[in-house]
């Protein structure tokens, strides 16, 4: 399986990353990627960007060394109640809205508690995806989210970074990875690069997907026409909401 749109990247502006976004852009070519979307953290981790950062992304060219560039945010969930480092106003403009729990901005609770977290973000509709719910520093019950994910026409990422370095996501991401297969979920993959080599270094992610037997058709960046299918939808329901 290919993968033409890498939906998980970090920037200089992240504070611990190490590329700038034109080299980002450089990694995705060189990757032969179709495009990349920069998902820098939410401003509840010390050291990241203010939400200006995010709105002003809209001065970049959408399209970079070759390829599609999407202006995305991988923001912090606070609460159990799915609350978001960023309002509204701030994510209705951005082509893909992430939102993950980080031990800086939610300290990690029970199953139930962290379950709750992702369940709840995942009905925000500013949410369109929550990134490495198998990270085994919040555990949570998978069925539970994926179901919410399912329910609310939103996808669960299959972090290719959390494979490769957080020990004991393989477990947690397999069964995230066959519930969305067994259930019709989709499914995004992304890398979690925070340096231009690691644009597109999906290969962990992709293993576990064929292993739990997701088919293509769930893959929302498998293609660049259905990832830009889904964030034209997820972009027109967010927009919605935030004019209210």
């Amino acid at each position: 399986m290919r993968i033409a749109i890498d939906t998980h990247t970090h920037s200089v502006a992240s504070g611990h990353a190490y590329s700038t976004v034109e080299e980002m852009a450089k990694g995705a070519r060189s990757a032969f990627l179709r495009g990349f979307a920069l998902t820098d953290h939410g401003p509840a981790i010390s050291g990241q960007p203010h939400p200006y950062h995010f709105a002003n992304m809209r001065i970049l060219p959408k399209r970079m060394h070759g390829v599609r560039f999407y202006r995305g945010i991988e923001a912090n969930i606070l609460d159990g109640d799915g609350k978001l480092d960023m309002d509204a106003h701030w994510l209705a403009d951005l082509d893909f809205v992430m939102a993950g729990l980080h031990s800086e901005a939610m300290k990690p609770g029970s199953v139930e508690e962290n379950t709750a977290a992702l369940v709840s973000a995942l009905r925000n509709p500013m949410v369109d995806a929550v990134s490495h719910p198998g990270n085994p520093q919040f555990p949570a019950d998978p069925a539970a989210v994926v179901a919410a994910a399912r329910e609310n026409g939103k996808a669960i990422e299959i972090n290719s970074g959390s494979v490769r370095v957080r020990k004991g996501s393989d477990e947690p991401c397999l069964e995230f990875a066959r519930l969305c297969a067994e259930t019709g979920t989709f499914v995004v993959c992304g890398s979690d690069a925070h340096f231009r080599y690691d644009v597109g270094r999906l290969d962990a992610a992709i293993a576990v997907l064929k292993k739990a037997g997701v088919p293509r058709r769930l893959v929302v960046n498998a293609t660049v026409r259905s990832f830009e299918e889904f964030i034209a939808r997820r972009s027109a329901a967010r927009r919605s909401v935030a004019s209210v």
